[in-house]
């Protein structure tokens, strides 16, 4: 007859003495936009009316048309954390560093909520606009319409040189991988065999989890995201975070152990003179 052993006189593994994280989403705002990491809470960058050339007979004369000078600023509006309490009786008794854990863990949530932040503002502030075929990028045969009216918005322009790019959501995905392994020769085979490619037509694609783009308030700015992407030029945008993200750890009156926060603050501009490189994508 078989003895009855509760689970609990097992010996127990911890595996590499860490317990498993969350599931983290890729960040893609450091990819795509200037980072500023400086102390200053305030980043200026003035710009003027452009000039205009005329051409005309030779006569050695010339107008003189005055010009405007207007301030283009970043101002740091809003603040990040994410914070909890780690009891001394909690980091004692577990078989791994709990403490070291849970300050990994809030530092992965406070970077992804920025990244969220960035990409929503980003399309939100964008001045073009682009309305997909039915179907959007799900249906495999409009890809290459659609990236090839996105390129033409920004063709032409010097600041293209930086690259150009494409944020979508993970459900996007089923009609541009059918694309990318049904058209050409050479870049079909390597589709097919590699799978997902992260750039089309000289576009680098990066992919963000369903939920990331939505219509909401965080902090200061209204986000408008529900619905759209966003594609466009790199580096004509910056977010400032000054010195980073930051950790404290308190002791709490009448509580054992730590309290432990990660913050940080946050602006974010998209320069008004390159506004229409981004482009804020409405899906059919």
């Amino acid at each position: 007859m078989a003895n009855t052993i509760a689970t609990t006189v097992w010996r127990n593994k911890y595996y590499a003495n860490a317990i498993q994280t969350a599931l983290r989403n890729m960040l893609v705002a450091e990819k795509i936009c200037q980072v500023d990491r400086s102390d200053n809470m305030y980043i200026y960058n003035p710009y003027g009316t452009a000039p205009t050339t005329t051409i005309h007979a030779i006569d050695g004369s010339y107008t003189v048309s005055a010009f405007t000078n207007t301030n283009d600023t970043l101002t740091i509006t809003d603040e990040f954390y994410s914070a909890n309490h780690v009891y001394d009786f909690e980091s004692t008794l577990s078989n791994f560093d709990l403490f070291a854990n849970r300050t990994d863990e809030l530092s992965a949530s406070v970077a992804q909520a920025i990244d969220k932040y960035v990409l929503n503002a980003l399309l939100t502030d964008g001045t073009g606009t682009y309305s997909t075929p039915s179907g959007g990028f799900t249906t495999a045969s409009n890809l290459n319409t659609i990236m090839s009216n996105l390129i033409s918005k920004v063709a032409g322009y010097a600041d293209v040189y930086k690259g150009l790019f494409l944020v979508l959501e993970n459900t996007d995905l089923t009609g541009v991988i059918q694309a990318q392994a049904t058209n050409g020769y050479s870049f079909a085979d390597a589709a097919l065999n590699n799978g997902f490619l992260s750039s089309y037509m000289g576009v680098d694609i990066y992919v963000v989890r369903t939920g990331t783009f939505a219509t909401e308030t965080e902090g200061t700015k209204s986000m408008e995201g529900s619905g759209h992407r966003v594609f466009g030029v790199k580096g004509v945008a910056t977010y400032a975070a000054p010195r980073g993200l930051k950790f404290e750890e308190k002791m709490v009156t009448c509580k054992t152990g730590r309290e432990i926060v990660c913050y940080g603050y946050l602006g974010f501009k998209l320069w008004t003179t390159k506004a229409g490189l981004i482009v804020d994508i409405t899906l059919v």
